[in-house]
């Protein structure tokens, strides 16, 4: 399975290295898309020259800052383009740990997708205040109990999806951004029959830069849960024809 790791970064320049090392030292199967916003630290200067002397790298330059659900819209279709045979998701912030990409793969094989999750036995956070855990947790509680769909962890950004899952997904109707993103995302592969699952990450609360986190991206969120919970899909009696599920 070629896997491609999309990164999206706006200023990242003190962590892109070491996150592009790990990932690469992690499976031979993964390469990187690295998807900059034009970020003002030069951290896309710093992907090309990587990518300049690794084949496993490449760059996607975006003209400025429009957020990370169209960061990773543009990341999908590049990748789909490239033929590869999943994508993965994951911050440049080392907030994730480039160890667990092999175990997301190694999970693609028997699931469409898979979240990395903090909130299943054996996931969690680390250097969060009880306050931001707790407006995570209820975010995903409340997706969760509007749209009846099972997973505990919706607005996780770490997670690996099947090129059948966004090939399927009409991209251009996404217009999410943010929490409300992932969570689209992830409902819209389940109402498809594709299968979802969860496996136990650690989050680790970033160690350079600033979190991109505003009200504005929460106040998205609750809307858009609510207005896809209107809609009442439900995921059909059989698992998708393209689903991994169906053997």
């Amino acid at each position: 399975m070629r896997v491609c790791v999309v990164l999206p970064t706006y200023n990242e320049a003190g962590t892109i290295e070491e996150v592009i090392e790990r990932v690469l030292a992690a499976s031979d199967q993964a390469h990187i898309l690295v998807v900059d916003d034009n970020s003002p630290d030069g951290t896309g200067a710093l992907a090309d020259r990587i990518a300049a002397t690794d084949e496993r790298v490449a760059v996607l330059h975006r003209p400025g800052k429009g957020g990370l659900g169209p960061a990773y819209l543009a990341g999908f279709r590049h990748a789909l383009a490239q033929r590869f045979d999943a994508m993965i998701e994951m911050d440049s912030d080392l907030s994730h740990d480039p160890a667990d990409v092999a175990r997301l793969i190694d999970a693609a094989a028997t699931a469409d997708l898979v979240i990395g999750s903090r909130y299943v036995p054996g996931g969690g956070t680390r250097n969060w205040s009880r306050a931001r855990e707790l407006l995570s947790r209820g975010g995903n509680l409340y997706a969760r109990t509007l749209l009846r769909f099972p997973l505990s962890d919706a607005t996780a950004g770490f997670r690996i999806y099947r090129r059948a899952v966004l090939e399927q997904i009409p991209l251009d109707e996404i217009h999410s951004e943010g929490y409300s993103f992932q969570i689209e995302m992830a409902w819209r592969a389940w109402t498809l029959g594709f299968g979802l699952a969860e496996i136990p990450i650690v989050f680790t609360e970033r160690r350079e830069g600033t979190s991109k986190m505003s009200k504005s991206i929460v106040f998205e969120a609750v809307g858009a849960v609510a207005r896809w919970a209107r809609q009442r899909r439900r995921p059909p009696a059989r698992p998708h024809p393209r689903s991994v599920v169906t053997g």
